[in-house]
């Protein structure tokens, strides 16, 4: 039993940071309808900037995130301004494309500046953590850090695109980018302030990924992207609720796969269940069907 509450916690720490990855991944396609691949590249350059502003230039931990959400945040508004503006009336099977050329953009850039050795992400979110059953079960820092992160941040983007006016222009344009535009939305403007809070996110979970698990590479970002993208489809992309339940979901059943079947296959089992699921239900956990005009 207590295996298995330590598992559950694993499961539930990791799909905190797929939940976070995930939001960045719900708002860019609720919006501007665009599936942003590179973004698990952005987690990788936010997780370098603090690697390098923590380990050689000697700025606290906060700093150092701070300064990862401030470059990713430029970044990202900078290539949705470069590679993904000029496709907005394009194919989707363009912007797609594009979407995968930046991403190999972003890794070989790294490669050149960050050289392609592994390198230790240092551990500043260490302590005693929490011990449950008296010290049977003991839940470390990063886990305790990336569930409240996560959980804060859902209860942010929702208080945001609900309450304050640019919130409601973002939804405004996710329903009808013309008729938000002829009621005096900037819809450019919101575009690039979606992409400013996806990457920003971005950072903080490139952070906190590396911080579960140390190890930084100029690819680092790749697959925790596929997944998280994987996590916004199974809880229904569009929606900020439906990313943080499937990050958390994906998360727990990755770990539950790898403890109990086969860390080799874990991978394909996680995505065996979307497919399951989107069999059962295409709009995936809390997505709602899309009626489109003919």
């Amino acid at each position: 039993m207590l295996t298995f509450l330590n598992h559950l916690i694993n499961g539930i720490s990791l799909g905190s940071v797929y939940a976070i990855i995930a939001l960045g991944y719900t708002m860019v396609y609720g919006i501007a309808k665009m599936l942003n691949f590179a973004h698990g590249d952005v987690i990788m350059v936010g997780a370098y900037v603090c690697f390098f502003a923590v380990s050689s230039f000697g700025l606290p931990p906060v700093l150092g995130v701070l300064l990862a959400m401030l470059v990713c945040t430029i970044l990202g508004m900078t290539i949705e301004r470069l590679a993904y503006k000029p496709l907005r009336q394009a194919p989707s099977l363009a912007v797609l494309i594009t979407a995968i050329g930046v991403s190999y953009f972003l890794q070989n850039s790294a490669q050149l500046l960050w050289g392609s050795n592994q390198k230790m992400f240092p551990a500043f979110l260490s302590g005693d953590g929490i011990s449950l059953f008296r010290g049977q079960i003991n839940i470390s820092t990063v886990t305790v850090v990336t569930i409240i992160a996560c959980v804060i941040i859902m209860l942010v983007l929702t208080f945001f695109t609900n309450k304050t006016k640019m919130g409601k222009a973002m939804r405004a344009c996710s329903e009808d980018k013309g008729a938000a535009q002829l009621m005096g939305i900037n819809v450019n403007s919101t575009i690039s302030m979606t992409f400013a809070i996806g990457s920003a996110l971005a950072a903080i979970a490139g952070v906190l990924l590396c911080s579960a698990y140390p190890t930084l590479i100029p690819t680092t970002g790749s697959m925790p992207g596929i997944k998280a993208f994987t996590a916004a489809v199974f809880g229904g992309i569009g929606s900020i609720p439906g990313a943080m339940l499937g990050g958390i979901l994906l998360g727990i059943i990755e770990i539950f796969a790898k403890a109990y079947i086969s860390t080799q296959v874990s991978d394909a089992i996680v995505f065996a269940v979307l497919i399951i699921v989107l069999l059962v239900k295409p709009s995936g956990l809390l997505g709602k069907p899309i009626r489109e005009k003919v």
